[in-house]
């Protein structure tokens, strides 16, 4: 998980002895190789949380908004703890508890919450484009720690924010207020959070993903239960196997190619899935559910896109 590969460790001993005529070849890369995980987990980031979004709208068909974020995040953090845990890895320091409680609230607690939250008035589609504006709230965390924005990743903001403008025109936001609030504190509070959580001592491996998914579920519990929200007597087949997928495919499978990402990738390409999640959730949704997605909402998701593309390549010219 350091990212370091000792397969290039000989590659570079051949071309430093004086006694060697050529280097010798590198060695294939593994599967727990940065090289074959990263490009997997960026898949999985992109088609499963794509789909997500629908799921959560079948979801919702029986389980109300945070406690379906609780159940999720306990379920998907209990089965992965007690694994790891089995494997004999080590718990996490008190240190990393809090760094962990701190990330899952910011992550799963308030951006994932407030998405459940917000498809209970827009599309599984509209959502997602609306998160698309995260790399851009990324971008503006990053300065509060001395990245500041280029020339070029500025005007990728601009080009981010006035897509977000046009996209709350249109009929799928500007229906429901409260739910585009809603889903762009959900898309600043995973930027803060993804930001923030790389300059902390976190869980290694697998057991940050679980760290964080039991400490966020106890807050979505906690604030559904204090709402007034109740579990369905009666749920339905859909919305159950919804929840099981989310939590299963959603959180311990995709959950951990963000964070595997997020530390052996540059943070543009980790915080990419965010311009391709769109077309993803607006294809399942048109083709699944019956959705439909207006001008406004086409325009605002290619000028958000078009931001997020160019501040993705700014940061690659870096």
């Amino acid at each position: 998980m350091s990212g370091i590969r000792p397969e290039m460790l000989p590659a570079h001993t051949a071309m430093t002895d004086t006694t060697t005529s050529a280097a010798a070849p590198v060695a294939p890369a593994s599967l727990a190789d940065p090289r074959v995980l990263v490009p997997l987990g960026l898949f999985a980031l992109y088609v499963i949380w794509g789909s997500t979004y629908l799921g959560i709208r079948y979801a919702l068909e029986s389980y109300p908004p945070f406690l379906l974020a609780g159940i999720r995040f306990l379920g998907a953090g209990v089965v992965l703890f007690a694994f790891l845990r089995m494997r004999g890895v080590a718990l996490p320091t008190a240190r990393q508890w809090r760094n962990a409680a701190i990330t899952g609230i910011l992550l799963l607690g308030v951006g994932n919450g407030l998405v459940c939250f917000a498809e209970q008035r827009v599309s599984s589609g509209v959502a997602a484009v609306a998160v698309a504006s995260m790399p851009l709230f990324a971008a503006v965390f990053s300065g509060l720690y001395g990245e500041r924005p280029t020339r070029r990743e500025t005007i990728g903001l601009i080009i981010g924010f006035f897509g977000v403008i046009v996209l709350n025109l249109g009929s799928g936001l500007s229906g429901s207020r409260i739910g585009a609030i809603a889903l762009l504190v959900a898309a600043m509070s995973w930027a803060f959070g993804a930001t923030w959580s790389r300059r902390q001592d976190m869980p290694a491996g697998p057991m940050n993903t679980a760290a964080q998914m039991l400490c966020a579920s106890v807050a979505m519990l906690i604030v559904g239960f204090a709402s007034g929200e109740q579990l369905p007597a009666h749920p339905t087949a859909r919305a159950t196997a919804a929840l099981v997928y989310l939590a299963i495919f959603g959180s311990i499978i995709a959950f951990s190619a963000f964070l595997y990402v997020l530390k052996h990738a540059r943070p543009a390409l980790a915080t990419s899935y965010a311009y391709v999640n769109p077309p993803v959730a607006v294809l399942f949704g048109v083709l699944l559910a019956n959705e439909s997605v207006g001008p406004y909402d086409l325009a605002g998701m290619a000028i958000i896109l078009l931001g997020v593309g160019a501040i993705t390549l700014a940061r690659q010219r870096r």
